[in-house]
């Protein structure tokens, strides 16, 4: 199995990050990629939302941020626990083929602190059910989020 490492996003990997969301296979689950880096960069100053990028052999493969599942209006995650994380998550160009595995690595680092991981990938987004698949990830439950939006709830448990 591949190592993999994870490192703080800093302001610097903003630009690099906008070339990722406006990458075509990016670009249709993270619409509107200058409002999505302004987010991020709010983001990179709250407390609560932890933003890294994924990497191996010193190439950057992808970026993932999580934060409490609760602690944003998300209605489809209200009966997971209270210490569950929520994740998203994107690849670069040079991660294609990495998700599943990256994705795994970040989620055994992140069970050392919580019981329950959960994803939320759009239904027909099939291409990252079965990453978050590979990476342990279960569940077919379709529930709307917090704009109404059906999404798929997946989990992973300790």
């Amino acid at each position: 199995m591949a190592d993999y490492s994870f490192r703080p996003v800093v302001a610097a990997d903003l630009p690099m990050l906008a070339e990722w969301l406006r990458q075509p296979l990016v670009a249709e689950w993270w619409p509107g990629p200058d409002r999505q880096i302004a987010l991020m960069g709010e983001d990179m100053e709250n407390p609560v939302m932890h933003q890294v990028i994924a990497c191996r052999d010193g190439i950057d493969l992808g970026y993932a941020q999580y934060y409490p599942a609760n602690h944003w209006p998300a209605p489809h995650f209200t009966d997971l626990p209270e210490d569950t994380l929520a994740i998203d998550v994107f690849g670069g160009p040079q991660g294609q083929g990495h998700g599943g595995a990256w994705l795994r690595a970040l989620g055994d680092l992140l069970l050392a602190d919580a019981s329950t991981l959960a994803i939320d990938p759009a239904p027909h987004n099939l291409r990252a059910v079965r990453a978050y698949e590979k990476a342990g990830f279960q569940g077919d439950a379709i529930r709307p989020d917090a704009e109404g939006q059906p999404v798929r709830v997946m989990t992973r448990r300790r």
